[in-house]
């Protein structure tokens, strides 16, 4: 058995998470979160906690559990890290230390290495203006990093502290040497749930505009329709994150790792949406500040380097994505479509 924690446990990723891990056997799982899990993701758990990522006694209380891999999902997103940004610091940075030393000290107890799966985004890119984001095509893990928001800022410097943990931590210590921590971070894009309601990310306006539609309720888009980013799907996401947890450490080259699966603009999505939901109401009122930050994410991204260290492929095309996964599932949660 593999005992794995898993911090977050009730957002999107870490619900879809658990019933992966329910589903493949094989884990004993630690969950926790700032709030009650609801009953049925807590059954799909071992232990169930609740508390701080932040809170130092919390994160010391964790060490008493034999882990094996950590995926660290708890984070205050994007929309919400701009409005309280010393929260921010607190809970994405602070936390994901913590939370790194705890993982170091649970290793050297046992002598192994713990791994440590952290998902990034790519609200870490910064391109400074529209034009040269036009002109910039894909682009990869080393381009663009300057972002202009709390939460990419907070998730540039975790990625780095998290290969100073695994690569370089202990060099003037007496366990110099001892290798500890194995970090691994997917640069996630816009990730898309089918049954998990968005929760404050920037990218959300793709999901939104989904589930408004099955609702059958109007939706303002708070983006341009010529606006672009990455997507994935929830399976996707979590199979990547999965995926990278089980590759071979000789066969990886970097700590960070995008990956990638479509990049429709926001007025192709609402084509696509409109093809399943015809009486759906989708306008646009766009978010000054909001379409400024989306606006310095890149158009797509390079994922080369997923593909050849670990084998990345996603399962689902931006069509596919829609007729097997979102459509059908969302369909049936809001009473069906057309």
């Amino acid at each position: 058995m593999t005992t794995v924690l898993v911090t977050g446990a009730g957002g999107e990723i870490g619900h879809s998470l658990l019933e992966a891990f329910r589903h493949r056997g094989g884990y004993t799982v630690v969950a926790m979160d700032v709030r009650p899990l609801d009953g049925h993701v807590a059954a799909m758990a071992d232990v169930v906690l609740q508390g701080d990522i932040s809170d130092e006694t919390f994160v010391r209380a964790l060490e008493q559990y034999d882990i094996d891999e950590v995926y660290h999902l708890a984070a205050l997103l994007s929309t919400s890290a701009e409005k309280n940004p010393e929260l921010a610091h607190k809970v994405n940075v602070n936390g994901t230390m913590q939370l790194l030393m705890a993982a170091r000290r649970i290793a050297l107890r046992r002598d192994t290495v713990v791994k440590f799966l952290f998902p990034s985004t790519i609200a870490v890119y910064g391109i400074p203006t529209l034009a040269q984001k036009q002109s910039a095509g894909t682009v990869h893990e080393d381009q663009f990093l300057t972002p202009t928001t709390m939460y990419g800022v907070n998730k540039v410097y975790c990625e780095q502290l998290g290969g100073y943990m695994s690569d370089h931590f202990g060099q003037l210590t007496e366990d110099a040497g001892r290798k500890t921590i194995d970090f691994r971070a997917v640069r996630f894009p816009g990730l898309i749930s089918a049954t998990t309601v968005p929760s404050g990310g920037t990218s959300d306006y793709a999901p939104e505009m989904i589930h408004a539609a099955a609702k059958g309720v109007p939706y303002a888009c708070f983006v341009r329709p010529d606006t672009q980013i990455p997507f994935m799907t929830m399976p996707d996401g979590v199979q990547a994150l999965l995926q990278l947890a089980a590759a071979p450490a000789e066969a990886l080259t970097r700590r960070v790792y995008n990956v990638g699966a479509f990049a429709p603009t926001a007025e192709e999505i609402a084509v696509r949406v409109r093809q399943s939901f015809p009486t759906a109401e989708i306008t646009y009122a766009p978010h000054p500040k909001r379409q400024g930050i989306v606006d310095t994410w890149c158009a797509n991204v390079d994922d080369s380097a997923a593909r050849t260290d670990w084998g990345w492929s996603p399962a689902y095309s931006f069509e596919r994505a829609f007729a097997e996964y979102l459509i059908p599932t969302i369909g049936k949660v809001y009473g069906g479509s057309e």
